[in-house]
C-alpha cells in the first residue's frame, strides 16, 4: 500500500514540474523542471522494481541530457521570448 502511495506522489510531483517546465520562460529553470520530472520518474521505476532502467535513467535523462541543454542554453539566450 505504501509503494501505490509513493508511486501517486511520484506521479504527482512530475505532473507539477512538466506544467512548470512547459509554463516558464527562464530556459534554466525549465531545465532544471525537467531534470525533477525525469527524477520523479526514476522514483517510479525505482518503486517497480527495474533497477537497471533507473540507473541507464538517471544518467541519461537527468545527467548527460540537463547538462547538455545547459550548455545550449548557455550559448543562446536564457529567456525565451513570448507574445
Amino acid at each position: 500500500m505504501l509503494a501505490i502511495s509513493m508511486m501517486a506522489f511520484a506521479f504527482t510531483l512530475a505532473a507539477i514540474f512538466t506544467h512548470l517546465a512547459i509554463k516558464n520562460r527562464d530556459l534554466v529553470k525549465a531545465t532544471i523542471f525537467s531534470a525533477g520530472q525525469s527524477t520523479a520518474f526514476a522514483l517510479i521505476f525505482f518503486l517497480l522494481m527495474a533497477p537497471d532502467i533507473v540507473l541507464a535513467y538517471v544518467a541519461v535523462a537527468v545527467g548527460i541530457y540537463t547538462v547538455l541543454l545547459l550548455y545550449v542554453i548557455s550559448k543562446t539566450e536564457r529567456y525565451e521570448e513570448g507574445e
